[in-house]
């Protein structure tokens, strides 16, 4: 009888299956598309959907990053985007987080809005990207925000949290979840034309720090708003960072902050501490 191996091999062409054959395989064996991946990827077998990161990601690379779990808080213009590009990338498994609805003036940014989804939960939008996009992502989707009383055991055993919030208390709850949980966090804050991203590793205190003489729940993009590109950007450098850790590579940006000027077009990174 054939096995899973097997079978693999038959449809390999090149050393690349396609995601047809992953799929018609998947199915024969009962398999999740995830793990038939994974089988592909440990036999040195190249899904054709990751093809165009085989230079920059190799092979186990691209093994590791599925067998990773990512948390992304908040669905809306950071984590729309973050959402796409872990997804894109091959993160096997991704926990969201989001209470919200999308509203009219989400449009003007938020990746996964558009005009059908006006009303919809922001988590159930980012449910259907990601099955759209890349179905051998695992989701574990929360229609709910992040707070003392709940996420801690819901991102226990992540190997990175991205921190995609406009609330600086819920900020600060993850960042001291994430630290007693021993995950790394990378922060992504946007308003107007700038933006900001840093990374926070256990033991570290880099969120609190960053927002210690805050005075309001909500930063300054509460009255500043943001244009499409400044969530596209800031994220794109989040993703950056989280693959980065993923693969076992420290940030550079380790005790500093990167602060984003898109009307200058200047990146400058400050030392926090």
């Amino acid at each position: 009888m054939s096995t899973l191996r097997d079978f693999l091999a038959r449809a390999t062409r090149e050393g690349r299956i396609s995601g047809r054959e992953l799929r018609t395989t998947a199915e024969h064996f009962g398999f999740s598309l995830r793990d038939t991946e994974e089988v592909a990827l440990e036999l040195g077998i190249m899904p054709e959907r990751y093809l165009r990161n085989a230079d920059s990601i190799s092979m186990e690379a691209q093994l590791r990053l599925l067998q990773s779990t990512v948390a992304v808080v908040g669905c809306g213009g950071l984590g729309g985007y973050l959402v796409e590009e872990l997804a894109r990338l091959g993160v096997g498994t991704l926990v969201l987080f989001d209470p919200d609805v999308f509203e009219e003036h989400n449009l003007n940014r938020q990746l996964l809005s558009d005009a059908a989804t006006i009303g919809t939960p922001k988590i159930y939008a980012a449910t259907r990207r990601i099955a759209a996009v890349n179905p051998a992502v695992q989701v574990r989707a929360h229609r709910a925000s992040f707070s003392k009383s709940f996420g801690r055991n819901e991102i226990r055993g992540a190997q990175a949290a991205a921190d995609a919030l406009d609330s600086i208390p819920a900020r600060l709850e993850l960042a001291a979840a994430c630290g007693d949980l021993g995950i790394p966090l990378v922060h992504g804050s946007i308003a107007g034309w700038y933006g900001q991203v840093a990374v926070q590793y256990p033991g570290e205190k880099i969120i609190e720090t960053i927002f210690s003489g805050a005075q309001a729940d909500r930063g300054v993009e509460a009255r500043a708003g943001n244009p499409a590109f400044t969530p596209a950007v800031t994220a794109s450098l989040q993703a950056a960072e989280i693959c980065g850790m993923l693969l076992g590579r420290e940030s550079a940006l380790r005790g500093k902050m990167l602060c984003i000027d898109l009307e200058r077009m200047d990146f400058q990174s400050v030392e926090i501490g």
